[in-house]
């Protein structure tokens, strides 16, 4: 029987991507960059395998034999790590449930696929700055001239709101409002948006960014005017980590990553005694799994957060005995 046109390989690539990631899963564009690179690796691994073109591969190629190869090249070709093998897995699952969806006489062949089981893989050790540590950081950047400005606005932006990176490099200026109330509305995973407070002092920083960009630009630009990249970050905060941990032997040949920040805001909440589940909304985490139902704070709970946090980063010293990770604070931070 000839595959119709609507059920070809190709009409649904176009449709997992166009259609359901974009469409209804609503998923980030960084997401839909790694699923999408998934895939082409896999189309071209069982294109060189099957000795034909991506273009005649069809819906019967997509058999758990081939997964299992492609999966076993990643490992042992590639010298991918265990994780990355489970991301690509990752990926190829959700594909093919989109494809059972729209091709059930293929179901026995791709739930032989959907059945293939993730690789036990080494827990990374979560990495986050104590208060500290994070204070000496923005400390490190010299604001003397509009591009420090900026880098220290981005740095305090990131550890005030525990914004992921790329929710950071999305804020334009009218997201803003630097005065009081101080806050930002910033748009999170799934077009989900949530208001964080901003200090006085990282609405101080945004101020000077706002004065020379306009509202419909994204805030943080490099020296050509462009966006920011996630790799322009981690350089920035890889330079400032270094230049601290000359006068704070803890950061010394320490990895730190934007993301680190985001770690390092949930551990300083914990740390003035948050609840978890103010926090998780805090952050931009809607569901909390204990409770199984969904949680808004308003925004004066936020505030009241804010305060403590800053209270717990610097503002305010207080003496008493040192705080140390619980294996309950890292079991939490994995999740974020």
């Amino acid at each position: 029987m000839t595959q119709s046109k609507d059920n070809s390989l190709l009409a649904l690539v176009q449709s997992f991507f166009r259609d359901y990631l974009g469409g209804i899963r609503g998923a980030s564009a960084h997401t839909i960059r790694a699923y999408r690179d998934a895939l082409k690796l896999f189309f071209l691994f069982l294109a060189h395998r099957k000795r034909r073109s991506i273009a005649e591969l069809s819906l019967e190629d997509i058999q758990a034999e081939a997964v299992l190869s492609f999966l076993g090249n990643v490992e042992t070709q590639r010298r991918n790590s265990a994780t990355s093998r489970n991301c690509r897995l990752a990926a190829l699952r959700s594909f093919v449930q989109h494809l059972l969806r729209h091709d059930i006489a293929r179901a026995n062949q791709y739930g032989r696929i959907l059945a293939i089981p993730s690789k036990r893989a080494p827990v990374r050790v979560v990495s986050f700055l104590e208060p500290e540590e994070a204070r000496a950081v923005i400390a490190a950047v010299e604001a003397r001239t509009p591009l420090a400005a900026r880098d220290r606005a981005l740095l305090l932006f990131l550890y005030n709101t525990g914004a992921r990176v790329s929710e950071a490099l999305a804020v334009h200026a009218r997201q803003l409002r630097l005065d009081r109330p101080r806050q930002v509305r910033v748009l999170g995973k799934g077009g989900k948006e949530r208001v964080c407070p901003l200090w006085p002092e990282t609405a101080a920083a945004l101020r000077q960014l706002v004065r020379t960009n306009a509202a419909d630009q994204p805030l943080f630009r490099n020296v050509r005017g462009t966006p920011l990249t996630r790799d322009g970050v981690a350089y920035l905060l890889d330079k400032y980590v270094r230049r601290a941990s000359k006068t704070h032997s803890s950061l010394r040949n320490r990895l730190v990553t934007p993301h680190t920040m985001r770690h390092s805001c949930a551990s300083a909440l914990l740390q003035a005694g948050v609840d978890l589940s103010v926090i998780r909304d805090y952050l931009g985490h809607a569901s909390v799994a204990t409770t199984s139902r969904y949680l808004r704070t308003n925004l004066k709970m936020k505030r009241d957060v804010l305060r403590a946090f800053w209270k717990r980063a610097g503002l305010t010293k207080q003496a008493g005995r040192r705080w140390r990770a619980s294996p309950k604070l890292i079991a939490f931070l994995e999740t974020l």
